[in-house]
């Protein structure tokens, strides 16, 4: 092994460890905000494609700049878009369900129709016309 060669592991000190570190974390939540700056302006159903053109091109072209200025600008609704979207999603997920469901009901009836024709208190006949009326609703 050559003596210029040197050991980067023990030349390396704790501190410049720590630094490299901090500014990877800095540089990693600086494109995770740039990304969410970016996908909060293409699904704002609110602002026209030429807002949607400048503030992107705004974004990518002075990121420091244009990422600030939109979070001063339109930082308070990115939060309530957010939720916006949280409770459409959550509205559609309980309408499938309960159409989902729906089907659940004809399963029901038919076995509240098989009890009464068990006991007695509907006749066969009653029972497959009562049968055919929920199977076709």
């Amino acid at each position: 092994m050559n003596e210029s060669m040197v050991n980067l592991a023990v030349d390396y000190p704790l501190l410049n460890m720590f630094w490299t570190m901090m500014m990877i974390f800095l540089w990693v939540l600086w494109f995770m905000l740039l990304f969410r700056i970016i996908g909060d302006i293409f699904r704002d159903d609110g602002l026209g494609g030429w807002g949607k053109a400048g503030w992107t091109v705004f974004v990518i072209l002075l990121p420091f700049l244009g990422v600030f200025v939109y979070l001063i600008a339109r930082g308070r609704g990115m939060g309530e878009r957010e939720l916006l979207r949280a409770q459409r999603a959550e509205e559609d997920f309980r309408s499938y369900v309960k159409q989902s469901a729906g089907s659940g009901n004809a399963s029901e009836e038919l076995a509240r129709l098989a009890e009464l024709k068990n006991r007695g208190d509907i006749s066969a006949a009653e029972f497959e016309q009562a049968k055919a009326k929920v199977l076709a609703g």
